[in-house]
């Protein structure tokens, strides 16, 4: 007994059990911890393309694009905070795999256009994500991977209805 707090409490103690991190998540914990290391993997298969983990999901949205893209356009698109979605395209500029330019049509505005110098990693992406897709997916067979893709739609579907923030269908 400690007599300026009264009786001492036990710490607060949880399930030692494997994955059991956050009693009543487990499937949120594993999923959590499969992006980390998806981003991880992500990461060291874009080294040798010289990117780092997130520039590939900006520069796919450009390439998809064609054209110049507004920031604040993109910024939705990639569904990411928009001083992350700056910075990393500061470190595309810098590198010469974007411009960015005022928008004519409206000056506060800025529009973002992959270079030519980008494009030629494109295969370089497409490898390393279809590299990494195989590898994470090793063993599971075509039927098991449809299945796994159906339920993590549902799960995102869930996830973005009870965020109220659900990107467009596709």
């Amino acid at each position: 007994m400690n007599e300026a707090t009264g009786p001492e409490q036990a710490p607060c103690t949880w399930p030692a059990e494997r994955g059991a991190a956050l009693p009543g998540g487990p499937v949120g914990h594993l999923v959590t911890r499969v992006a980390r290391l998806h981003r991880t993997a992500a990461g060291r298969a874009l080294r040798e393309s010289g990117l780092y983990p997130g520039q590939e999901i900006v520069l796919g949205h450009l390439w998809e694009a064609g054209g110049p893209v507004r920031q604040s356009d993109l910024i939705k698109a990639v569904e990411l905070d928009p001083s992350t979605v700056t910075k990393t395209l500061q470190r595309l500029e810098q590198s010469g795999h974007v411009t960015r330019a005022p928008d004519p049509a409206d000056r506060r505005a800025v529009l973002v256009e992959a270079t030519e110098l980008s494009c030629a990693l494109s295969r370089q992406v497409e490898s390393a994500w279809a590299g990494l897709e195989e590898h994470a997916l090793a063993g599971l067979t075509p039927a098991d991977r449809a299945e796994l893709a159906r339920l993590l739609a549902a799960v995102e579907a869930n996830l973005c209805d009870r965020a109220g923030d659900c990107p467009e269908a596709g």
